[in-house]
């Protein structure tokens, strides 16, 4: 009974721990990155574009999820995914490990929230983590900002 009592106090301790660290770095899902505005998802999807476009940025296509639940007849809040890239910035690190295609092109997600519309995608340092791109001289800070930079934008921020 005791033993069982000190894994649950454990448990609630180490949750605790996380929790201040998730509360700290303001991202409760490593390698994902954030921000959120208050404009509607649509609005947001139109300057994610502009933004893309004046970056030099190639946009492959938008994927509508609320939309592709409604034709099976679930329901789902304004969901997009947009799909983007520049083969000068993503082939090197395809080149440098394949499996980085996984991953390839970049990707935002753009979901409406209690919070208003969140705008997601995937940290470049965690993705050179994940695919073990350290040994490779890539430009991640660069791409950081890039991607930082037109999520912003799209934000209205």
């Amino acid at each position: 009974m005791k033993a069982k009592f000190l894994m649950t106090l454990a448990s609630f301790a180490l949750a605790a721990q996380v929790g201040v660290a998730g509360a700290a770095s303001e991202n409760a899902f490593p390698g994902i990155e954030h921000v959120t505005t208050q404009l509607p998802v649509a609005e947001v999807e139109s300057r994610l574009k502009d933004a893309l476009e004046s970056k030099g940025l190639t946009l492959f296509t938008v994927i509508d999820h609320t939309q592709n639940a409604e034709k099976v007849d679930l329901q789902l809040p304004p969901t997009r995914t947009v799909i983007f890239g520049n083969p000068k910035a993503g082939t090197p690190l395809m080149q440098c490990q394949g499996s980085t295609a996984l991953d390839l092109p970049q990707k935002m997600v753009l979901r409406e929230t209690e919070e208003g519309t969140r705008i997601e995608w995937n940290d470049p340092a965690y993705l050179a983590e994940r695919h073990g791109l350290q040994e490779c001289d890539l430009p991640l800070d660069k791409i950081t900002q890039i991607l930082q930079d037109v999520a912003e934008t799209a934000a209205g921020s």
